[in-house]
């Protein structure tokens, strides 16, 4: 990289006192400018050093603000001070990059400390190993790669000879890290002394949280630490509250199936249940919902183990089942707080089952979630629950099951081929598409997807609505099949797997995908 500055693509702009702007997507950083600048400045200050040569060091900046910063460099390492102005995101983000490496190999080893790593059990050991600058900045660094690359959930796995850490993206677990194994002890004392655990039990499970603020963003974080025959394993889910809340429109959902949605939500008083496994969007989609329907002139109370999202004008309660506030005893008390809407963030036994019906049955609109794979086994699950069928009958309103599928890279997507039996499994047969223009499409893997061919995510939903029939076949107990064939012939619902059938079909996302998500029918 040279020097000169004329030899980069940089624009002036007046704003910005002079300094040349620099694109970090065009412009790398030369490696060998790791060095030039210590680290701990350069990630305090947001200094990224592009280059160093014959006396000077040339930086990328974010902000004028670090400019008072850079002159204290150039007083640190007597070395003139070339400064260009960058996007603060992307100095973020490169400066993570290029730090990472040094910081893991800077960690402290059994000889610098004077502590044994591989059977630390004293207090004072355990918390001094926590403190080291290195374990503090690794675990911060953890959680702002984390957060940056939209990880849901961050694994640190001990094994006999390794440490892995791996994050989940889009619902696919990802290896990330590879620290070594005699920085376990302290990475999980860290993360306890953050969650307030008692870091000297290593031999029971602990649930804790930490709140975090990552650049602009407030983070909260659960944290489950269980023992392992390798050490204690911890697993901390991502709630990024600085996300914004999807709309309605923006889920993915077809535009028929968001008019009877709609319709549903629109209702005065009944119960709506939208069903999925754990991360299948249900939450993001019961937000949505809410939003949909606020109103000045409604009472909107939730109950939510744990509140993920923060919405103005809607009142919210955490579940906090170690002083009693569990889903059925909230419920109970915020009937009485005189709402019009109440969501359930799930109803997982009967008690808070039947108090959620009740409330239906009384005048008002309740939203929840259950662990179903579609949407017709919703009310049997119900009944499976000890509900009378007649009280399942008259409040369930309507049903909303989902999944979550990977799309296709727009960045590096492509016309592919897709397999057969994939093709046959989904119901995709050779008069579905022109010979001519196949509409399947791929990504080829980039550096914006990670080499994976997938960015991002949407939903597919069975939307099945209770109606008559329904109804009587609640009440005679008949099988979640029954109630399935019916929705399909009457309502015409389209099953995950058809919904999924049409993204491949419109180039949204693969087979390969559908099928990972979606239970197939030809089973």
């Amino acid at each position: 990289m040279a020097l000169s500055v004329a030899n980069d693509p940089l624009t002036s702009n007046p704003l910005t006192a002079g300094l040349p702007f620099i694109d970090l997507e065009e412009v790398k950083p030369d490696p060998a400018a790791i060095h030039a600048v210590p680290r701990d400045f350069a990630l305090k200050h947001q200094i990224l050093p592009m280059e160093a040569q014959n006396g000077t060091i040339r930086v990328a900046i974010g902000s004028l603000d670090s400019l008072g910063a850079t002159d204290d460099l150039a007083v640190l390492t007597e070395k003139k001070i070339q400064v260009s102005l960058a996007a603060p995101n992307l100095i973020r983000d490169r400066l993570e990059e290029r730090f990472l490496e040094g910081m893991l190999g800077d960690l402290p080893g059994e000889e610098d400390s004077g502590i044994d790593f591989e059977d630390v059990s004293d207090l004072q050991d355990l918390q001094k190993l926590a403190g080291e600058a290195a374990v503090v900045q690794m675990v911060n660094l953890m959680f702002a790669q984390a957060v940056r690359d939209g990880v849901s959930d961050i694994h640190i796995e001990p094994y006999e000879r390794e440490l892995k850490i791996r994050f989940r993206i889009d619902g696919i677990m990802e290896e990330s890290m590879h620290p070594p194994k005699r920085m376990h002890a302290a990475l999980i004392s860290r993360l306890k002394i953050l969650a307030e655990l008692n870091i000297a039990e290593r031999r029971l499970p602990q649930d804790g949280r930490i709140k975090l603020t990552v650049g602009a963003r407030q983070i909260d974080v659960r944290v489950s630490i269980v023992p392992t025959v390798h050490g204690e394993r911890a697993v901390m889910r991502i709630l990024d509250k600085g996300t914004s809340m999807l709309t309605l429109p923006q889920l993915g959902m077809r535009e028929d199936s968001l008019e009877i949605f709609r319709k549903l939500i629109s209702i005065p008083y009944g119960m709506i249940l939208v069903t999925g496994p754990t991360g299948s969007g249900k939450s993001t989609t019961l937000y949505a919902a809410l939003q949909e329907i606020y109103s000045p002139k409604r009472n909107i109370l939730t109950i939510e183990d744990p509140v993920e999202y923060q919405v103005a004008g809607i009142g919210q309660i955490q579940v906090r089942a170690n002083i009693g506030l569990t889903f059925a005893n909230g419920l109970r008390s915020i009937v009485r707080q005189d709402p019009d809407v109440i969501m359930v963030g799930e109803i997982r036994d009967h008690e808070t089952a039947e108090i959620a019906i009740h409330a239906a049955l009384t005048g008002h609109l309740v939203f929840s979630t259950l662990h179903t794979n579609d949407a017709p086994s919703a009310v049997t699950r119900l009944l499976d629950m000890g509900v009378e069928p007649y009280l399942a009958a008259s409040s369930i309103v309507g049903v909303l099951a989902q999944r979550l599928i990977r799309t296709a890279c727009n960045n590096c997507k492509q016309p592919s081929e897709e397999k057969p039996e994939a093709l046959t499994a989904l119901g995709i047969r050779d008069g579905d598409w022109h010979p001519q223009n196949p509409p399947f499409m791929a990504g080829v893997g980039c550096e914006k997807c990670g080499g994976t061919g997938y960015k991002g995510r949407r939903g597919v939903y069975e939307l099945m609505s209770v109606d008559e029939e329904i109804r009587r076949m609640t009440v005679d107990r008949a099988p979640a099949s029954m109630i399935k064939d019916h929705a399909l012939k009457a309502q015409n619902m389209r099953t995950l797997l058809a919904e999924g059938k049409l993204a491949v079909l419109e180039g949204i996302t693969t087979a390969e995908e559908v099928l990972r998500v979606c239970q197939r029918e030809d089973i």
